[in-house]
């Protein structure tokens, strides 16, 4: 008895002390990566210190001040070079106006003054020629990590651009910065345990949004003049939303990023792949200060380059002439999804935004979305915890798990009975609570490969009801809310199906983008304290605390158009951003 005692004292000794191994060798990891982050910042100040003094009389304000179209023309007349314009945007950044406010660098890429040197020895000038572009996290960059905040993907270097990046550096774009990301990209904070807590470039005590998060406060801060972000559930819109800035999600075939090929294999990179093809693919989409960039980027990206590279994206080039007609609309409208109310401003927003669009000669039609709690929680949710979360949890094998992602990741550690008897108990609660249970939605799974297929056969019934009931209004496009103003940090893991504004374009998957129109008021607050929700439960009176403080900060709209329609979804976000600078 003594023996198997001491036999089993010394096994969990030697457990604590392998489980303290592990986590001292995590933590090494991560300092080197920090320490390696840093050393690229040190470096990049130090290029942009060579060049001005090379280059004393290089007029910074100017430059950052110029709309992406007014800079391009710049750079092809030649009255701007692409030295210039790039070290100008180095040294905002290396500078740490930027990085120290927000934390939104994840890594400075070096290989940008090789491309540097490649455009200018070029003849042909790309239609992105000398533009600085920043780019997420997890887009492949030859010779970048793609860590999605993940330890395990620290040593993941990619050993070829991915097919996005390779057409931006075909149309003379010079990608010289990696943004940064919350871990597994499963959140709208931006927060990881490796780099670190992303903030707000208008206040500090507020989130720039996820997953595109990095992206947003950099463009925001002034960092960036054209960013390249992701969204599977409204990770480009979202911090667009909270940083006052202009992002486009596509449909996702319309785009490709497709991962570089890793020189180590990473457990992200086969959730990355299946985000690509599942039933809810991602999509990839520009981030920028106005939608005239937006289109430009769209126009350099869908080239022929693009199309050879990745035979898989339909070869459908940008149709200029639908972004620039002038036809009057037919716009369908709607200030609330009838799943979770959002915040007074972003109604205010949306009212406002059809009164102009009104006066302006378009038509305006009520449009009310069918069955929005039922895409959400049967649909959506279902589609990402099919598994009951087992895939997702894999990405945390040998990790640290960030703060905002701890109660999700502890709900899908549960056992599976205790997931059936939860979502028993549960069920008769849901139409109280208005299906706001985000955890519930992760406790229901498809049980079996049949019933996982008539799964994605209720998307397919969905998507066709709602096309249906589009075209019998004869509607063009579509004005609806986004979630926002920005939440104070903490909060978008407290309330993750507050974002069905946003996600329910991503089961739709139709092209969807978000145009900044006004920002809050102090009238905004005061309506804020009245606000109720649907039944002033903890759900409503948490959205009510994550938003409060927020005077001063942007307030966008969604657009919305039908499938392979980003050109018209674009147009309309042009008139929307027209009418609101018009005010």
């Amino acid at each position: 008895t003594s023996a198997a005692l001491a036999l089993l004292s010394g096994s969990a000794a030697a457990l604590v002390v392998w489980k303290w191994l592990g986590r001292k060798m995590i933590q090494k990891k991560m300092e080197e990566a920090r320490r390696t982050r840093d050393e690229g910042l040190k470096k990049m100040a130090k290029a942009v210190q060579q060049f001005r003094e090379q280059v004393p009389s290089a007029q910074t304000d100017s430059i950052l001040s110029l709309p992406l179209l007014e800079l391009t023309g710049k750079l092809r007349e030649g009255s701007l070079s692409p030295r210039t314009v790039l070290y100008t945007y180095l040294e905002k950044v290396s500078a740490l106006e930027v990085t120290q406010q927000t934390n939104c660098l994840r890594h400075f890429i070096p290989e940008c003054e090789q491309q540097l040197q490649e455009i200018e020895q070029r003849k042909e000038k790309g239609l992105l020629y000398g533009v600085p572009v920043s780019i997420k996290d997890h887009i492949g960059h030859k010779g970048q990590l793609a860590t999605c905040g993940l330890v395990q993907c620290l040593g993941t270097l990619m050993e070829e651009d991915s097919v996005l990046v390779k057409v931006l550096k075909r149309q003379g774009a010079i990608p010289f910065a990696m943004t940064n990301v919350p871990q597994s990209l499963f959140s709208y904070e931006c927060s990881n345990p490796i780099f670190g807590r992303t903030l707000n470039p208008f206040n500090p005590k507020k989130s720039p949004g996820g997953s595109s998060g990095g992206e947003g406060a950099l463009i925001a801060g002034g960092g960036s003049i054209l960013g390249i972000g992701s969204d599977m559930g409204g990770s480009i819109r979202l911090p667009s939303s909270f940083c006052g800035l202009c992002g486009l999600k596509p449909t996702a075939e319309r785009l490709r990023w497709v991962l570089g090929l890793p020189l180590q294999p990473c457990s992200w990179s086969s959730l990355a792949k299946g985000a690509r093809y599942g039933a809810i693919p991602c999509a990839v989409g520009p981030m920028a200060r106005d939608v005239d960039s937006l289109a430009l980027c769209m126009k350099a990206l869908l080239c022929q380059e693009m199309f050879q590279l990745d035979p898989s994206v339909p070869p459908i080039p940008f149709n200029e002439e639908v972004y620039s007609s002038s036809t009057p609309l037919r716009v369908g409208y709607y200030d609330t999804d009838g799943y979770f109310p959002l915040p007074p401003c972003m109604r205010r927003a949306v009212k406002e935004t059809r009164r102009a669009l009104q006066a302006a000669g378009h038509q305006l039609v009520p449009f009310s979305p069918p069955r929005v709690p039922h895409a959400m929680t049967e649909l959506f949710m279902k589609t990402f915890f099919a598994d009951g979360g087992r895939a997702w949890l894999d990405v945390f094998t040998g990790d640290i798990v960030d703060p905002g992602l701890k109660q999700q990741v502890n709900t899908c550690r549960m056992p599976r009975l205790v997931k059936k008897l939860l979502a028993l108990l549960l069920k008769p609660l849901q139409f109280l609570l208005l299906l706001k249970l985000k955890d519930l939605a992760v406790i229901s799974t498809c049980r079996s490969v049949k019933e996982m297929w008539n799964h994605h056969h209720e998307i397919q019934v969905y998507r066709s009801q709602f096309i249906t009931e589009w075209k019998e209004l004869q509607l063009d496009v579509v004005l609806c809310p986004v979630l926002g103003p920005a939440f104070t940090t903490g909060y978008p893991g407290k309330l993750l199906t507050a974002i069905s504004s946003t996600m329910l374009y991503n089961l739709l998957n139709f092209p969807a983008g978000v145009v900044p129109v006004s920002t809050v008021t102090e009238a905004d607050e005061e309506e804020l304290k009245l606000y109720q929700g649907c039944c002033d439960d903890p759900w409503d009176r948490m959205l009510k605390q994550a938003v409060s403080g927020a005077v001063g900060l942007p307030v966008a709209v969604q657009c919305v158009a039908l499938p392979w329609q980003e050109e018209l979804c674009l147009r309309f976000m042009k008139e929307v951003e027209t009418l609101s600078r018009a005010k």
